[in-house]
């Protein structure tokens, strides 16, 4: 899964492999829903809490 991105994510390519706005993706970032941190004011995504949290929004185990 999300094999054609690195291993750390930029918001615009999160937006872009979840196929969400940027309103939503911030709002999973502040929530706590989605995993990221911030360098500055730029947040960066790990590809793996991308995929943790598809599963738990599926309801899959890990």
């Amino acid at each position: 899964m999300f094999e054609e991105y690195a291993d750390v994510l930029t918001a615009e390519e999160a937006c872009e492999a979840l196929r969400i706005g940027y309103n939503a993706l911030y709002e999973l970032l502040n929530s706590g829903k989605l995993k990221g941190f911030r360098n500055g004011r730029v947040w960066r995504i790990p590809k793996q809490a991308l995929q943790e949290y598809i599963l738990r929004s599926i309801g899959a185990k890990e």
